[in-house]
């Protein structure tokens, strides 16, 4: 099920690559850092840096995450296509997802970034017992988690942690290390909505 998230599989550049490697190249030119730099600031190599600005590899969630952090920008930002302001449609098959490197969740942005509120929507795909983890992202950031199916646990920063079924609904700082592990055989989906300061 996971497995249907966009790969490109020796088919040449996605158009998931080819957006994140053009953000990618403007946000690290407007922050004044060389490759070399930035690579250092995300904790990544800089070939794999160079793979990612040509178009030529898939981003995953944790590359993604490390790179945003890095740059300050919301996740969002790498893969947003700068559409006009005014009446926004994204259709199902139009939207952009990205997974994590064992394909254990599925992230597909349902709203694009919105600067002026700074919140970004989410659907979340996770595989059965699957368990993801997060660096803290940008300080003031929030994240607010309904759960449509299945059963997580989530845990932030040192706090025991919590059980959210599905109808529930958490919210909680996400400028501290995170992770959601699904309890259950099955796949879980949750909507996530995050807020920047």
């Amino acid at each position: 099920m996971l497995q249907s998230v966009l790969r490109s599989a020796g088919h040449g550049p996605s158009e998931l690559s080819t957006i994140f490697a053009r953000n990618i190249r403007r946000l690290r030119f407007r922050a004044g850092l060389t490759p070399e730099m930035l690579a250092q600031l995300a904790g990544t190599d800089v070939a794999t840096l160079q793979q990612m600005e040509s178009g030529q590899g898939e981003p995953t969630l944790a590359l993604a995450w490390k790179l945003a952090t890095a740059l300050g920008v919301p996740f969002a930002a790498l893969m947003a296509e700068h559409a006009a302001g005014g009446t926004v449609v994204t259709r199902k098959d139009r939207a952009k997802t990205v997974v994590s490197a064992d394909l254990g969740l599925a992230s597909r942005a349902l709203f694009p970034f919105d600067e002026e509120t700074g919140v970004e929507f989410y659907e979340l795909k996770l595989a059965p017992h699957h368990c993801e983890t997060s660096r803290p992202h940008a300080a003031g950031t929030r994240e607010m988690l309904h759960i449509a199916e299945g059963a997580l646990e989530v845990v932030v920063g040192r706090e025991p942690p919590y059980r959210v079924n599905k109808g529930d609904t958490i919210q909680f700082p996400a400028d501290l290390p995170h992770s959601y592990r699904n309890l259950s055989a099955m796949p879980a989906t949750a909507y996530l909505v995050m807020t920047y300061q």
